[in-house]
Order: structure tokens, then C-alpha cells, then sequence
């Protein structure tokens, strides 16, 4: 029903936040290692989504990135694990961590999760093994570095237009003259004002 939800963030509580959209707040369950990365309420946030029917119960469960979401897909497909046991391994265990624990039959890496006996553990290695490969993890892996490098360069981007726009120049100017600079990995933010700069003169 829900792919992700995008909005303020104005509630963070121990293993649930709110996500306020279109003047709607949303409590969404996280794992509770996903609090970290966020810096506090007011931001805008994605939050990829899986919406949980159970009789007349309906619950929002949000990750930060659809690979998240894919595995939690994946331990709710395990039998004996449901949406807060899927929620409690992907609290102590990222998705690549989860990959070489079921490839590497290390149950007792998963058992760490709570409410996750040693029993249970060997059943997500034995219905998982066939639905995880290694070659994942380092595609994951490329794919997670892109995205920061990218998240990166925007942030360096917005920074050089508010530069710009203090320093006179309309937003439309600066927009312009920052747009015409090849953002590379590691370029910051001065580099990026004085290749714009030259760009305006």
C-alpha cells in the first residue's frame, strides 16, 4: 500500500518516530539502531515502508534504505518470525551482517537479536541460505557508497548556492553558475564557489 513515506520528522521515541506528511503524523516502528542516524526532529526524511495487517491491527514498520525493507520482506518469510522478531535482528544486524551470518551458518550471531532462540536462528539460516547470495553483500555495498557519495555532493551543492545568494546574486544566478561545476568525490565546498565564481564574472 505504502512504498515510503516523505516528511518532517517530529517525534523520536525509543523504537518508533512520527513522520509528519501533508499535516498527517505516521508512527512508524525502526530498528532501534536506526535512531542514530538521525541528527533530531525538523528534518525532512524517506522512510521506506512495510504496512502490517494482522485482524483489526495496522502497523507502519520504516527503514532507511529499500535493502532494509527487502530483508525485513525476507525474515517475515521465515517461519515462527514476525514484524518485531524481523525488527529485533535488523536492530543488532545490518542486511550485509545477516548475509554472512545465514551464508557462514553462524547462528549464533543472529541469536543475538531478542526473542531470537538458537532454534530459531538455524530456521532463518536453513529457509534463507537459498535466497541470499554473497555477491550481494559487495553489490550492496558499491550501491550504499554511490548514494553517500551523492547525498555528499548535494549537501556540498546547497551549500555553494546559499554562498552565492549571501553574497548578492539571486538564486536562479547561483543555481545556474553552481550547476555548471563538475561536482567530483571529495570537492568541497569552496572549490565548488571559486570554479562558480569564475563562471559569473
Amino acid at each position: 500500500m505504502y512504498s515510503y513515506l516523505k516528511g518532517e520528522l517530529v517525534e523520536i521515541l525509543e523504537d518508533t518516530i512520527v513522520v509528519e506528511v501533508n499535516h498527517i503524523g505516521y508512527n512508524v516502528h525502526i530498528p532501534a539502531s536506526m535512531i542514530d542516524n538521525f541528527t533530531g526532529t525538523g528534518q525532512t526524511v524517506k522512510i521506506y515502508t512495510y504496512l502490517h495487517v494482522k485482524e483489526e491491527l495496522m502497523e507502519l514498520y520504516g527503514f532507511l534504505t529499500r535493502d532494509d525493507l527487502n530483508i525485513f520482506r525476507l525474515l517475515l518469510g521465515v517461519s515462527g518470525i514476525g514484524p518485531k522478531g524481523a525488527l529485533a535482528v535488523l536492530t543488532v544486524m545490518t542486511p550485509d551482517d545477516l548475509r554472512f551470518a545465514v551464508l557462514g551458518e553462524d547462528a549464533k550471531a543472529i541469536a543475538k537479536a531478542p526473542g531470537i532462540g538458537n532454534k530459531t536462528a538455524q530456521r532463518v539460516i536453513l529457509e534463507l541460505k537459498d535466497k541470499l547470495k554473497l555477491e550481494d553483500v559487495v553489490e550492496q555495498k558499491q550501491a550504499n557508497i554511490s548514494a553517500k557519495q551523492n547525498d555528499s555532493l548535494s549537501g556540498v551543492k546547497s551549500e555553494a548556492v546559499q554562498a552565492l545568494t549571501a553574497l548578492g546574486y539571486s538564486s536562479a544566478e547561483a543555481f545556474k553558475a553552481v550547476s555548471g561545476v563538475e561536482l567530483v568525490p571529495d570537492i568541497t565546498v569552496e572549490e565548488v564557489l571559486k570554479a562558480a565564481l569564475k563562471q559569473m564574472i
